[in-house]
């Protein structure tokens, strides 16, 4: 790494965690505030506070990249035009491309970062917040409620009168008061399963039946036969379900990591387009978002290096223009994408891709030292 590149990147590295750490203090002190009586009144341990906000970081870091990104740029930037730094490095025979490649090397990192953290972390972080809170207010951990779930590839109805809130991980997971209708490709009936207990055990891929019984039906409905086991159990390896496929039937997409979305989307493959429509959007969300750092260094680039005095403050107002349109189009695109009023490849893509556009137009432009596009000169050429 050349002396000009260390010294282009501590300028704005110092600025960036500035605000990134400001961010997060500010984010910080405003939950405490609504979060502290809780508690105190439950009496919850130092430990268990970190863990809760711990649970809170990737999230935290993910939204506040972007903007620590944006205004890190404009100070660093702005700084260097008014001390006529960027002017000699300019007149030494370096490029504006060439002086912003370090920049544009840590906009990459970022995004790759927010990109990891946005993989699953970042998407459990509300619901285990959720989940949290319930634990520290009931002083108990949450035990979850009654699930119904359809199989439509299997022909299998669930129902499950206690779901516990953890449907993962490699430990078994217990369901209570179990009952599963079994149905041929025209609809009879033709097996229920009802137990008092079920236990899925993630290495085996297997369910056990505990207190229960099962009822075979033929075709005119009548019980064919009948299977006792309240005091046994019943072994059962060939359902495709799993605890978690069933709860996520009623799980909201913003909180569910890209495997999980993807698992939904493969096993609910049969619902109506509509119904999928905001699994399909934010699976492409969970990608698309991150690059916004990448695409702020693009907007923030061209519009913080300025030759004079009096053209800082147009440039940081623009740029900070820029990227609040930049937010409102995000979200603008995600409802209509989750509506299924567009596609959700273009819902989630459409507003990298458009300011992504916009900023390396404005990166050409100061590139080749023309002048960038302002208010009055789009007014005059339309009175021209």
């Amino acid at each position: 790494m050349r002396i000009l590149d260390r010294y282009v990147l501590q300028n704005f590295l110092i600025p960036f965690f500035y605000c990134l750490v400001g961010f997060i203090g500010i984010w910080l002190v405003f939950d405490l505030s609504d979060s502290a009586g809780d508690f105190l009144e439950a009496k919850v341990s130092i430990g268990k506070i970190l863990v809760f906000y711990g649970t809170q970081l990737p999230q935290i870091i993910v939204l506040s990249m972007p903007v620590g990104l944006l205004l890190a740029l404009l100070y660093c930037l702005s700084r260097m035009s008014r001390s006529n730094e960027v002017i000699s490095m300019l007149t030494a025979g370096r490029s504006v491309i060439r002086i912003l490649l370090p920049l544009m090397f840590a906009g990459l990192a970022a995004a790759l970062l927010s990109l990891a953290l946005n993989y699953e972390l970042a998407p459990h972080a509300e619901g285990a917040k959720k989940a949290l809170m319930d634990e520290i207010k009931g002083g108990r951990k949450k035990t979850g409620n009654e699930q119904l779930f359809r199989n439509r590839a299997n022909n299998r109805m669930w129902y499950v009168k206690r779901m516990p809130s953890a449907v993962q991980g490699s430990q078994p997971i217990e369901l209570r008061g179990v009952f599963v209708m079994q149905q041929d490709k025209d609809a009879n009936i033709v097996e229920k399963f009802y137990a008092e207990r079920a236990l899925y055990s993630p290495l085996e891929k297997s369910w056990t039946l505990e207190h229960g019984k099962s009822v075979k039906f033929d075709l005119e409905g009548n019980i064919e036969s009948e299977d006792l086991w309240l005091k046994g159990n019943k072994r059962i390896a060939d359902w495709s379900e799993t605890p978690w496929r069933i709860a996520s039937s009623n799980l909201e997409p913003q909180f569910l990591s890209e495997p999980e979305l993807s698992d939904y989307l493969a096993f609910n493959s049969d619902f109506p387009r509509a119904q999928l429509a905001p699994y399909r959007t934010h699976w492409h969300y969970r990608w698309a978002l991150p690059w916004s750092c990448f695409i702020v260094v693009f907007i923030a680039a061209p519009l913080g290096i300025v030759y004079s005095r009096r053209g800082v403050l147009a440039g940081v107002a623009s740029s900070i223009l820029i990227f609040f349109a930049m937010i409102f189009l995000n979200n603008l695109f995600l409802a209509l994408g989750k509506g299924a009023r567009l596609p959700a490849f273009a819902a989630a893509w459409g507003p990298d891709l458009l300011f992504g556009a916009v900023g390396a137009f404005l990166l050409y432009l100061r590139s080749t030292n023309r002048e960038m596009p302002t208010l009055r000169s789009l007014f005059a050429a339309k009175k021209v």
